[in-house]
Order: structure tokens, then sequence, then C-alpha cells
């Protein structure tokens, strides 16, 4: 991967994790897929290798990732799913040509037609946002604290009362700003 940009902020949870590719919604937003080779290596890192994408491609993915940010945090504050968002990631969803392989260490990887496009691994994407969305798998969709970030997740710790997208980033800011806004408090009680 190249040096020049932003390390992705990756979870556990690809559709997430893939919203996660623009982050500080409402601070200085970072993006993190500014180009066509950018998305080829997300993609890479998350088991989703393609040979190229097109900068038409990169806008496709652009507008399955907002969609997906906007139907999961409408779902996380149970609100009516956007209509437009529900089509955009219907369509990609359809439109992609990927199977679920199992490997011989049982576990499952994805396989992309033969010309390993783009529209294909969006299609894996936008099937993991649904399953999460519709509320098929184990968790529940939560909004992250941090008033800059505001990213969906998907919460699977025990309690479901996790309040960050990711501990080593936005949770680590926060402590940190609780620890100095509690040291200017009390100066002396940090020695």
């Amino acid at each position: 991967m190249r040096a020049e940009f932003p390390d992705f902020r990756l979870g556990k949870v690809l559709a997430t994790s893939f919203t996660g590719t623009l982050s500080e919604r409402h601070g200085d937003a970072v993006e993190r897929i500014p180009a066509p080779h950018r998305l080829i290596d997300w993609l890479a890192v998350n088991g989703l290798a393609v040979d190229s994408c097109t900068p038409a491609q990169l806008d496709l993915a652009r507008e399955l990732r907002e969609s997906i940010h906007a139907a999961a945090t409408a779902a996380a504050t149970q609100d009516a799913l956007p209509a437009s968002a529900v089509h955009v990631i219907n369509d990609c969803s359809a439109q992609g040509r990927a199977a679920a392989v199992l490997t011989p260490e049982g576990k499952r990887r994805w396989r992309l037609s033969s010309a390993s496009r783009v529209e294909d691994a969006l299609g894996v994407i936008a099937a993991d946002a649904i399953s999460i969305i519709a509320g098929e798998r184990d968790g529940k969709l939560a909004l992250c604290a941090s008033p800059t970030c505001r990213a969906a997740f998907f919460d699977t710790s025990q309690s479901r009362s996790r309040k960050w997208c990711d501990m080593n980033t936005c949770g680590n800011r926060q402590k940190k700003a609780r620890f100095h806004a509690n040291r200017r408090k009390n100066p002396g009680s940090a020695e």
C-alpha cells in the first residue's frame, strides 16, 4: 500500500468497515479512497482483490458507501431507511456475481467473477450491509459517540454498549481529551 494516503480503519464487519473509508464526517473529513487504485488496495486488504478500477467504479463505490452509511445510521437511530439508499444497496447487491467458497481451513472466502470486477466486490459489501441492517446477525448497529465522527458500526460486544467505532482512534482520542480536561481542572492530582 502507498504511504502517501491515510491508513485504512479496518474492522471485523465488512460493510461498516467500508463506510469507514470516509471518517470524521462531522469534522475535517478524511477520504481514505481518494483514487481508484486506493479502492483496489482496500478491497485487497479485505479479501476482495480486483484487477482494476475506473473512476466510474470508484464513484459507484462511494455511492454505495454513502448509502450504507445512511441506511445504517437510520437503522441505528430506529428511523425509516432512506428509499434512495435502499435502492443503491439493492442494485449493487444484485449486480455482483461473487460466490462464497469454503477454504480447506474451514473459512469463507469470496470468489469474484473471472474478470474480478469491482461490481462483484461491491455486491459482496452490499450483501453484508443487507444482512446487518435486516437484523440477521447477532449484534446491533450503533453510532460512534465522537461528535466529529458519528460513524455507524456494528456492535458485537457482549453488553452491546460499545461507544466508539474504534477504540484505537475515536475512543482513545476521547479518553485523552477527558484526561487532559481533568488535569486542567485539578493540576496537582495527576502527579
